[in-house]
Formats: structure tokens, C-alpha cells, sequence
């Protein structure tokens, strides 16, 4: 695939390092725990959560996004079985489901904040920035594989993925004001396109990394919808 005008750079040439997955899921973990932070009601005199009630509150979440992806009814304590601690730690945080869901749902509102961010999509070149925000996305997807239905439950959290979508319109115009993709496409067809092919092959490839699957992604993005 010719990328930026070279017919011998792909895709590939422009992933992030491999480490991207543990680094970015690190500092996403460090961002959310802020906006947890709400929930966490044992604390130290300082103020400042424990390294082992962080690590709960880590696992609780990441175990709640899985369980309520497979099954938005699952109960508190099924999922703190799951995650390998008492209900009382899930209560002391979580007074139920709902303000549970809505940790989740922020907590991946946060990581895909981070993937805009580290992508640029408003000023890197469009190629590069592209496969930046797959492989992203595609990392974030498979940690917090809660569903674009089930984030409109919550008023707050639609608003935030409703501006972060116009981000990546936004992004899309752009890459068609450069003719890398078309722009004689219904209104919506590429943006829904660019999320569909995302998300079946996060999970049709989950034994490649998310570099490898987004090369993938972009590679069949682009001679879907290439200009030429």
C-alpha cells in the first residue's frame, strides 16, 4: 500500500512501538484513577488511594467492563468474584451496578481520550495519525470492551463519546480534503466503516498485537476507500 506518496513505505512503517499496549494502558490507568477516585471511599489521612486499593479498584474495573459487555445484568458479586475480592471492597466503592457501569464507561471515555491525544489527528500527518488512533483504539477496546449501545445508558458518558467521535469526523474530512480517502461517499459511510472494520478485527485477531491489527485495519480501510 502506498502511503504519503512512497510506494515502499506501509502501514507498519508508522506503528507505534511495540511497548504501546503496556505504556499507554499505564497511563490511562493513572489518569482514571482520578476520576475513580469519586468512588474510593477508604482512604488514607493523606488523601491519597492505597497502591492495594488501587490495584482493586483496577482490577474491579477491567473485570466489571468484560462482564458487563458479555451481560449488562451481571451482579456486584459476581464480579467481585471475578476479580478476585470480597463484595464489601465492590460496596465500599460502588453503592450499586449503575455507578459501577458508569466507572467503566468514564474509565474508557478516559483511555480513548488519551489515544485523540497521542494521535493528533488534527496535525500529524494523516497516515501517521490514522494508524496511531486504530492501534489505540484497538488496545482500548480490548481492555474496556464495553459497547458504544450500552455507554448511552449513561447521559454523561454519550455526551463525551458523541464529542470524541467528532474528533475523528472531523479527522476524516481532513484525510478527504487531502484525497487520501473519498469524499463522493454518503454523509457517515467512512466514519461507520473506519469503526466497524476496528472493531471486527480487534476481535477476529486477538492473537495479533494491536501494532499487527492495525495494520490490518488501516490497510483495509484505505483500499476500501482509497482515492485512487
Amino acid at each position: 500500500m502506498t502511503i504519503c506518496g512512497s510506494p515502499h513505505r506501509s502501514a507498519r512503517d508508522f506503528a507505534i512501538p511495540s511497548c504501546l499496549e503496556t505504556h499507554h494502558i499505564l497511563r490511562v490507568r493513572l489518569r482514571s484513577l482520578r476520576w475513580l477516585s469519586r468512588y474510593q471511599c477508604h482512604r488514607d489521612r493523606l488523601g491519597i488511594m492505597r497502591a492495594d486499593a488501587a490495584r482493586n479498584l483496577d482490577a474491579i474495573v477491567q473485570t466489571a467492563a468484560r462482564l458487563l459487555a458479555e451481560d449488562p445484568g451481571t451482579s456486584l458479586t459476581a464480579i467481585a468474584a471475578e476479580a478476585g475480592v470480597s463484595r464489601h471492597v465492590v460496596y465500599r466503592r460502588f453503592e450499586n451496578r449503575e455507578a459501577l457501569r458508569d466507572a467503566v464507561f468514564h474509565t474508557k471515555l478516559d483511555a480513548v481520550d488519551v489515544v485523540l491525544g497521542d494521535a493528533r489527528l488534527d496535525s500529524a500527518p494523516v497516515a501517521v495519525a490514522l494508524h496511531r488512533f486504530v492501534e489505540g483504539i484497538i488496545a482500548v477496546d480490548r481492555h474496556y470492551p464495553v459497547g458504544p449501545d450500552q455507554m448511552r445508558c449513561d447521559d454523561e458518558g454519550h455526551g463525551r463519546m458523541v464529542e470524541q467521535r467528532e474528533q475523528v469526523a472531523r479527522f476524516i474530512r481532513r484525510a478527504m480534503d487531502e484525497r487520501l480517502i473519498r469524499s463522493d461517499l454518503p454523509d457517515g459511510i467512512v466514519h461507520a466503516l473506519l469503526y466497524q472494520i476496528i472493531a471486527l478485527l480487534a476481535r477476529q485477531l486477538r492473537d495479533h498485537d494491536p501494532a499487527r491489527t492495525a495494520d490490518i485495519v488501516v490497510d483495509t480501510f484505505l483500499r476500501g476507500v482509497s482515492q485512487n
